[in-house]
């Protein structure tokens, strides 16, 4: 009876550490669109009084689980009976991924010139405010659904073959870090200019240690930001033209001497362009039958 125990528990070890070896891989493959999701919430939760930051957050947050909790069963279920579909939808995904970086890259060489329409933040009533924060929260719940179908299918792709309750506990391990270790970091991105101005008024003293913190924290927000944006442009295209080299057999001999971080990023660049001239020709072609 004891012997049966333990190897119960020996099993149960054995499962584990294979579930932890292959949720390390699963999340380096997922990365890439872990970095652009932790720019995009940063930026998505920036912008509130001090006071409402973190609300706003953890509203975001709880819609992401929700997404999840929404996105998981049913990944699930296409990995058990359907898993060609998978694939497909990975490619679909890696096109969306593509384009979006592509057009970021756009967006910096060819600035769009648009009538700046802002208004301060004292002109709104909090009725106004309430709205203006509810949208964002809505936008970028949307924004993190998109972006949990991307990394639930990614991290699903890299562990096909392997037993449907392996894929279930590495998948939910890769969607859980993506979700609490996502939204820790930019709670403390967010909050990190208020940690700034606390330091530079811990003491009267000019030019102190703790002012000079302070200020460094306060200046180094907007960069924060900034670099995480751009890296997450980066990461975005290099996780799509990873999904095409390894799931369009046309690709897999495509610049096959080159380093894959340069094949992949030329790959992604090169179908993020084609679909978003093709996104921009619909638009155009709508444009003129509207009128």
């Amino acid at each position: 009876m004891s012997s049966g125990f333990f190897a119960l528990l020996d099993d149960i070890g054995v499962l584990m550490d294979d579930v932890a070896a292959m949720a390390k891989i699963s999340t380096k493959k997922t990365a890439g669109i872990l970095g652009d999701d932790l720019a995009v919430n940063a930026e998505k939760a920036s912008g509130f009084l001090a006071s409402r930051e973190i609300p706003v957050l953890w509203a975001i947050m709880k819609g992401s689980f929700i997404n999840k909790l929404i996105i998981l069963p049913v990944a699930f279920l296409l990995s058990a009976f359907l898993p060609a579909v998978v694939t497909v939808i990975l490619v679909l995904g890696g096109i969306y991924l593509a384009f979006e970086g592509a057009e970021k890259v756009y967006a910096y060489l060819v600035p769009h010139h648009k009538e700046a329409q802002k208004i301060a933040k004292e002109e709104l009533s909090e009725a106004e405010m309430a709205a203006l924060e509810k949208s964002k929260i809505k936008s970028a719940i949307i924004t993190d659904f998109i972006l949990s179908v991307e990394i639930v299918i990614i991290a699903l792709g890299s562990v096909m073959g392997i037993p449907l309750l392996n894929q279930i506990l590495v998948v939910s391990i890769v969607a859980l870090i993506a979700t609490v270790g996502v939204y820790g970091i930019v709670a403390l991105i967010v909050r990190m200019d208020d940690f700034g101005y606390n330091l530079i008024n811990f003491n009267e003293k000019d030019k102190s240690i703790s002012d000079f913190f302070g200020h460094l924290l306060v200046n180094a927000l907007p960069w924060v930001i900034r670099s995480l944006g751009v890296i997450g442009t980066i990461a975005l295209l290099l996780v799509a033209g990873g999904i095409f080299a390894h799931n369009l057999d046309f690709l897999h001999h495509f610049l096959e001497s080159w380093p894959s971080i340069i094949r992949e990023f030329i790959i992604g660049l090169a179908f993020g362009a084609v679909a978003l001239l093709v996104f921009e020709g619909i638009k155009k072609i709508v444009a003129l039958l509207k009128k």
